[in-house]
């Protein structure tokens, strides 16, 4: 049985735009990486592997949900920084080394800004041309 929070989430992602679903990941990804930087430093290492975990398989998801075909240039650069990312999670499971967090971290902020600012644009341009034929339609 889902408590309230997790009906409110379940929602959230039912309801939620493809843009709005890649931020949502990129924000897990982000969040789960930042609590495996806590567990490391608290040296939880069953703790850090879990949440390295975590913020691994969202980026799995997300190398493994890029469109080639459509995407072209630029899906073949994200996936490279994905795959660099996973490298960066293994390195810091094996290594212990809190740079390669750090690293994951600053790249996949990076990334998430990126997508915001541009589900931001389609958000206004979908708005716009709404606007432009509600125009027409009383102008007609």
């Amino acid at each position: 049985m889902y408590s309230p929070l997790n009906q409110y989430q379940n929602n959230q992602v039912l309801t939620a735009s493809p843009e709005k679903i890649l931020i949502m990941l990129y924000d897990g990804a982000i969040n789960f990486t930042r609590i495996a930087q806590e567990r490391l430093l608290v040296k939880d290492v069953p703790g850090k592997g879990i949440y390295i975990g975590k913020a691994l398989a969202i980026v799995t998801e997300l190398m493994n949900t890029l469109n080639h075909e459509v995407g072209g240039e630029i899906a073949a650069h994200l996936e490279q920084l994905y795959l660099y990312l996973m490298d960066e999670y293994t390195k810091a499971n094996m290594s212990y080394e809190m740079a390669h967090l750090e690293n994951a971290v600053k790249i996949l902020t990076i990334l998430r800004d990126t997508w915001k600012e541009a589900a931001e644009i389609v958000q206004r341009e979908r708005v716009a041309l709404l606007n432009e034929q509600h125009v027409s339609r009383m102008a007609g």
